[in-house]
């Protein structure tokens, strides 16, 4: 069972900013009072901030675990700590969150949307935010096919992909009747999701292949109408039986957000077949599901691959690493090599996602793959670009 850490296990330091918008007209929020606490400490005040004309608060340093525990796949200690935040502002109802994630060395983002007084009595808004999926325990995603039937009668079913702009996000199973809905933009959800499934102190590329991953799986739910088909009024469930983990008014991280920004319109699909992948994945340790994108059940020692300058001499050519996996890796990559390296861990998708603005076969492009025991092809496609990819199982 995995432990918590004690308060006094912090050696190193995260950073937190706090955004406060108007649920109504989205404007900032300036002038509040933000009061920041351990949680379960109710009188441990850390920090006292205010809001500026920008409704956002200084960025500030709070103790956090060590950075080892969020990349050691073998912890069983609580790698982030955890935080409560309360705010009040004159004309708006207080708000509290219990449980923010700090994570060190990353900038958390804590985006909060605080309702206007109606009456003249206000009303304390309180969350509390769970464990993350990597630490807790959370329902095992229950196994559907990677790509939908679309030949049923009646069925409703996008004639094109579309990135939304909004998505409805049912937090809870999908027969839960007393679940509410929330309207969420696309953006923020899949950031929101993202940072409740894999830790930021995580790889770039690593973030990279998670997200992309992510995206595919809601697109999907958005081309088919999934739910919508079934008779329900929403586009996605926060469970994780179902779906990805959603959280209300959970905290953000700024390496993720960023990665977001940056592939937000993109996602994976098979040959010839025009809906996005349902990519299921788990974790590989809490919870085992063969052939999906998780850990190998064979351990592999050390696989190397690696890209040298002088393989690759197309000038309008270049290749990122994606890794569909729950992983925790070592990579490095600069402008003139990128080598991968994976010491110890398990791991089954590979995606090398290649990108230009008119792409041509490198003819010297040599790719030298180690324990391969079978291949399949698939195709990343980019709503404002033409690209090419492969991905090897392995």
């Amino acid at each position: 069972m995995p432990t918590s850490n004690s308060i006094t296990d912090t050696p190193d330091k995260g950073q937190l900013q706090i955004n406060l918008t108007s649920e109504i007209t989205s404007s900032p929020i300036s002038d509040a009072n933000v009061s920041i606490s351990y949680t379960g400490v109710p009188d441990s005040q850390l920090e006292q901030l205010t809001t500026d004309s920008s409704g956002q608060t200084e960025t500030i340093e709070l103790d956090a675990p060590p950075l080892e525990y969020s990349l050691n796949p073998d912890n069983e200690i609580q790698p982030y700590s955890e935080y409560t935040i309360n705010v009040t502002a004159p004309g708006y109802e207080p708000v509290s969150i219990a449980g923010a994630e700090i994570l060190p060395t990353i900038k958390a983002l804590q985006n909060i949307q605080m309702r206007p007084v109606s009456t003249d009595e206000s009303t304390e808004e309180v969350f509390v935010i769970p464990a993350h999926t990597l630490y807790g325990t959370y329902p095992p995603k229950i196994p559907e096919d990677e790509i939908k039937p679309v030949t049923e009668t009646g069925e409703i079913v996008l004639s094109r992909v579309v990135v939304p702009e909004y998505i409805v996000v049912h937090d809870g199973s999908p027969r839960d009747t007393t679940a509410k809905n929330y309207y969420v933009k696309y953006k923020d959800y899949i950031k929101n999701v993202a940072s409740s499934e894999i830790y930021a102190t995580w790889p770039a590329n690593t973030i990279r292949a998670n997200v992309l991953a992510i995206m595919s799986f809601t697109l999907n739910r958005v081309y088919t109408e999934w739910y919508r088909n079934k008779g329900y009024d929403f586009t996605i469930t926060s469970s994780t039986a179902f779906d990805h983990k959603w959280i209300p008014e959970r905290n953000i991280y700024d390496t993720i957000s960023v990665i977001v920004d940056e592939l937000f319109s993109n996602y994976l699909s098979r040959p010839n077949v025009r809906q996005p992948i349902l990519t299921q994945y788990c974790d590989g340790r809490q919870v085992q599901c063969p052939n999906w994108m998780t850990f190998l059940s064979i351990p592999i020692k050390y696989i190397l691959f690696s890209l040298k300058k002088g393989l690759l001499d197309c000038n309008t050519f270049s290749i990122n690493i994606l890794i569909l996996v729950r992983c925790r890796s070592t990579m490095t990559s600069n402008l003139n090599s990128v080598t991968l390296r994976i010491s110890s861990y398990y791991y089954n998708l590979f995606v090398l996602h290649s990108s230009s603005a008119g792409f041509r076969f490198c003819h010297n492009f040599i790719l030298l793959f180690l324990l391969i025991r079978r291949i399949r092809r698939s195709v990343i496609r980019i709503l404002t670009q033409p690209t090419y990819a492969f991905a090897f199982l392995i």
